[in-house]
């Protein structure tokens, strides 16, 4: 996965080097990025908003998708007030979570050791953060080109995007904190504890060969938060999807515990980076889609008086 991840950042730079000269399209994302920092986007999300003008082509796509990067790994050097706030009480729950990281991971392993039911729920569940993701954004996708539904395309594109950035982040933090993962606990070698050793930490692989130093945070729970949020968000209008994007990416986040692949506060880490990595996406195709489209207005309700037959009577109007 990690192999795949620095292929395609690979070609999202080959692709924006040919798409335009440097420092345009770019630029302009940035800066409107830094005009809604103080305030919350309002995304266009009607069917109608998805046409010629704002579709996505290959070039559109990996210089979106370089953007999306440049801006994940850029945010923490332009944090503000209310990121600092928001991080704080992340900070906070983190903290207080990682009292219970090894009570929760022996009580998960003694439940799924017990339940032979949960422990194949578990498993199937848990490749839907991985390999089953993949087959499942290809098959929406396919929906949406096989029923000319624009917004179903971009919007699984998206999913690809915020899966790749999202990837892209987990992976670095992964290097970076060099955390055991929680399974050597089954065997008598080592006992692992979730302690962050750094990127130089050496531990002993696992049977198939996997290095036990890549825990934080949970890659399956970051990509499934990220592909759910792009879907929870473009599809906030219809209640059912949020609710089962998110109690899908839960389910997977869950699952990761129940396995024994990651610590309590993986999973929860995993969870925010991949829910902030989704808005990140969306936010950005859509102020994207506001310079090809700059025309395209959002539904609009304005009040007024008027007077008719000697009264002054509030007035209403609807702008599609």
């Amino acid at each position: 996965m990690k192999k795949g991840i620095i292929a395609l950042i690979f070609l999202c730079s080959s692709a924006m080097a040919f798409a335009q000269q440097p420092d345009t399209l770019i630029k302009k994302l940035d800066s409107l990025s830094k005009k809604t920092e103080q305030g919350k986007q309002i995304n266009n999300t009607r069917p109608t908003a998805y046409n010629e003008a704002t579709k996505f082509t290959v070039p559109s796509y990996f210089l979106l998708l370089g953007s999306d990067v440049k801006q994940a790994f850029t945010k923490p050097f332009h944090m503000h007030g209310k990121d600092w706030r928001y991080f704080g009480e992340f900070a906070v729950a983190f903290g207080a979570l990682s009292l219970a990281d090894k009570p929760v991971q022996k009580f998960a392993v003694r439940l799924r050791n017990h339940n032979p039911s949960l422990e194949n729920v578990s498993k199937y569940v848990t490749n839907f953060g991985g390999l089953y993701e993949a087959y499942v954004l290809g098959g929406l996708g396919a929906y949406g080109f096989a029923f000319h539904n624009d917004k179903m395309q971009t919007t699984t594109l998206l999913a690809t995007q915020a899966y790749i950035t999202g990837g892209a982040i987990e992976s670095v933090l992964k290097f970076l904190s060099g955390r055991q993962r929680p399974y050597v606990t089954d065997s008598t070698k080592i006992q692992a504890s979730p302690t962050f050793h750094g990127p130089l930490y050496k531990t002993p692989l696992d049977p198939s060969g996997k290095k036990t130093n890549s825990s934080f945070p949970s890659g399956h729970t970051t990509v499934a938060f990220a592909a759910a949020t792009v879907f929870a968000m473009e599809y906030r209008n219809k209640p059912l999807v949020p609710i089962l994007a998110y109690s899908a990416a839960t389910l997977i986040g869950l699952s990761r515990i129940t396995e024994n692949k990651h610590w309590t506060t993986d999973v929860l880490t995993g969870a925010a980076v991949g829910y902030l990595t989704g808005r990140l996406v969306v936010n950005n195709y859509h102020r994207y889609a506001k310079l090809k489209a700059p025309q395209q207005k959002k539904n609009t309700v304005t009040f007024n008086l008027q007077y008719n037959y000697g009264h002054l009577m509030p007035g209403m109007v609807y702008t599609f």
